[in-house]
């Protein structure tokens, strides 16, 4: 009985490196399969805000259906971001006109614009102005002056908003407030915080 003991255990130690060879090739064939499965999903979940491509000194213009010029985006340094498809620009300077041919501008140290610069968030010095123009009924419109450290600008729907302090010029008539909403189109300026007006009389203009 000891001999046979004996033997199974010169046996065993004879194969034990051979089993354990082969048990270690089975863990290393399951780590590699693994693996890249789990580094491919993890790229796959993370976005990552990383700009694709890179303007200098750049001009870019968009035109509608009918071949009208419809706005211009010009500025010194741009990256345009393929996650939220934004251009962001340095020195940036916009021009966009309405359907009715109303031309709108802004500029300002920095802006994150949408696609088509119909949506833009400027910061640092923010300037938009709407030139006077009429409306579909023929009435007039005078010219409007936006000032502010930051101001969200929709140029189709002329909306112009912001969360700062702002400053509102609107013909002769002058505002300022601690926040501000204004549509153009429905006509209705909200003015939040510390607000400030001066009305200049129809007779006085």
């Amino acid at each position: 009985m000891v001999n046979l003991m004996r033997l199974l255990g010169d046996r065993l130690s004879l194969y034990l490196p051979v089993i354990l060879m082969g048990v270690l090739a089975l863990g290393t064939y399951w780590l590699v399969r693994s693996t890249p499965l789990l580094i491919s999903h993890g790229l796959e979940t993370q976005v990552r805000h990383e700009p694709d491509y890179f303007m200098r000194k750049f001009s870019v213009k968009s035109f509608d259906g009918a071949g009208r010029l419809k706005s211009e985006v010009l500025g010194t340094d741009a990256r345009h971001f393929p996650d939220s498809e934004t251009l962001e620009i340095d020195l940036v300077s916009i021009r966009s006109f309405s359907a009715e041919g109303g031309l709108t501008t802004a500029t300002a140290k920095r802006a994150v614009a949408n696609a088509d610069a119909s949506e833009v968030q400027l910061f640092g010095e923010a300037h938009v102005v709407r030139q006077p123009t009429a409306d579909k009924a023929g009435q007039a419109r005078p010219r409007m002056e936006f000032r502010g450290e930051f101001l969200h600008a929709f140029m189709d729907t002329e909306r112009v908003k912001s969360h700062k302090p702002v400053e509102l010029t609107r013909g002769n008539d002058k505002f300022t407030a601690d926040a501000m909403d204004f549509d153009n189109l429905k006509r209705v300026m909200e003015l939040k915080g510390r607000v400030k007006g001066t009305l200049v009389p129809a007779a006085a203009r």
